[in-house]
């Protein structure tokens, strides 16, 4: 069975892989059902594929995914989209659907996958669908020429060293923000429907065009460090050498940018870096009297720790090389004001870079103490960085996606991984429920009503919350009372329907 559904488009076509294929950017944004891409799910996608000089190739896409019926979505995400449960049914595409379309028609060889906070947003929910749905969660990024990039601290650092030629939004307090909306509404660009996906997607090629245009040598710079081999040639631990790096981690009264230098290895192919705006002797007493104090309990676990007490986070933080870091040598400072742009001075740098090379024992304590508990994943479909899948389970779920409902039905793979076979029982149940026997569909009705118990508390409390909000006759996020009402009534109504039977 599994050579039968590979001749039918699983792997055959490795072989038509066209490596003269130009390249290209695909620009995309998701709208979601929440935030968490473990348990939340995409409800709208939306994309358009430019040239390298931003011209559009083909028509956008605007795509709804069907919401299935184990899932409540955020009744405040919802009302900032204002897309519901209900027009997912009926007017997008099955997870499954998506998927391939996906994989077929988006990621092309030779594609850089554009977003904006995308690594850590929009990657993250469509790497979690294609795992539910048998796909590999990697591929579709690097595979083939692919490549991803993220323009979030693109636009950070080029506020921070460049802002020149670009007008920079603050917050009405004076605090900067990148906020997309604000940043195309102050430089003349078109986005009259923020948070629609589609809309975010012409406007983040607008404002990458922006970039390019002011500031193209920047621009340029960092599109070659999207890959991680370039980036650890500015930032590793063979030849450590401090260098400027731009994070959402970072205070935004440095414009999220300081200097940092490579400290010690990190967890999955990152290492620890040291934010050299800090004189480590003085943390090093602040974090002695709290201890004296009894303010930091250090034998707790990370994930249950409050903001404050996860020591020396951002001062050391992490970097991903496959994350897109925007980074850049240390003599960039040098030129247009650099250092004071970001309110640092070699001097300053050079002594605290010097105190720290004082402390070995601090970079080893922090390698250890940088290992964090985030809890055992609650289902399959929560364990994806659980591991790898070896090869005859990666054939096996391609059988799996290339079968139809009378295939699933009688379909028993002997799965490796012990996180499959209930993966495959929720991929059944959602997407082709008459493959579902008996004892099956018992075991489903199960997991569906303790996934929705979990959900419920949250969903009625958000929903409160709103219909608080709506008795002041006041809409929300830019959306009328009538509206907000109309969305409301439709969650509510979505509940009821997928409530469990008695």
């Amino acid at each position: 069975m599994i050579q039968d559904t590979l001749s039918r488009g699983g792997l055959i076509c490795e072989a038509c892989y066209n490596r003269d294929m130009k390249p290209s950017f695909y620009f995309y944004d998701l709208e979601t059902s929440g935030l968490n891409p473990r348990s939340d799910r995409i409800m709208q996608f939306a994309g358009q594929r430019t040239d390298l000089d931003f011209n559009p190739i083909g028509e956008p896409q605007n795509i709804l995914v069907q919401l299935a019926d184990d899932t409540l979505p955020s009744p405040s995400a919802v009302m900032v989209t204002g897309i519901t449960p209900q027009a997912t049914l009926q007017d997008g595409m099955t997870e499954p659907e998506f998927c391939r379309f996906l994989i077929e028609e988006i990621a092309t060889p030779n594609t850089t996958i554009v977003g904006y906070n995308s690594v850590r947003f929009d990657d993250e929910f469509v790497r979690h669908t294609l795992w539910r749905n048998f796909y590999d969660p990697y591929e579709w990024q690097w595979r083939d020429g692919r490549s991803r990039w993220d323009l979030l601290d693109v636009v950070r650092l080029t506020r921070a060293l460049r802002p020149e030629g670009i007008r920079w939004p603050v917050t009405e307090d004076g605090h900067s923000t990148n906020r997309l909306e604000l940043l195309t509404k102050l430089n003349g660009i078109e986005h009259a429907h923020a948070h629609d996906a589609l809309a975010d997607v012409v406007a983040l090629i607008e404002v990458a065009k922006l970039i390019k245009t002011k500031q193209p040598q920047l621009f340029d710079f960092l599109y070659k460090l999207r890959g991680k081999r370039e980036v650890e040639k500015l930032a590793n631990l063979d030849n450590p050498r401090p260098f400027v790096y731009a994070s959402g981690r970072y205070p935004s009264e440095f414009e999220k940018t300081t200097v940092a230098f490579p400290l010690a290895m990190g967890e999955n192919g990152s290492i620890l870096v040291y934010d050299l705006r800090y004189n480590l002797d003085d943390l090093l007493e602040a974090e002695a009297a709290a201890r004296d104090a009894g303010m930091i309990d250090f034998e707790k676990p990370w994930c249950e720790r409050d903001p404050w007490e996860k020591n020396y986070l951002p001062i050391v933080k992490k970097l991903q090389y496959n994350h897109c870091p925007a980074i850049a040598p240390l003599v960039v400072l040098d030129k247009d004001d650099g250092w004071k742009k970001i309110k640092l001075d070699k001097t300053q740098i050079q002594q605290n870079l010097q105190c720290l090379l004082k402390h070995p024992e601090f970079a080893q304590r922090m390698a250890s103490s940088q290992k964090r508990d985030f809890g055992k994943a609650i289902d399959a479909e929560s364990a994806l960085y659980d591991g790898f899948l070896d090869d005859r389970d990666r054939l096996l779920c391609t059988a799996v996606r290339n079968n139809v409902t009378e295939d699933l039905a009688n379909f028993r793979p002997a799965f490796h991984d012990e996180r499959l076979p209930e993966l495959l029982l929720h991929y059944k149940a959602r997407s082709f429920p008459a493959s579902l026997d008996n004892e099956e569909a018992s075991e489903w009705e199960k997991y569906r009503r303790t996934r929705l118990a979990r959900q419920l508390p949250q969903f009625m409390k958000e929903l409160q919350w709103i219909g608080k909000e709506l008795t002041k006759n006041q809409g929300l996020n830019g959306k009328s009372c009538e509206e907000c009402q109309y969305l409301a009534e439709e969650l509510k109504l979505w509940c009821q329907s997928i409530a469990p039977g008695e």
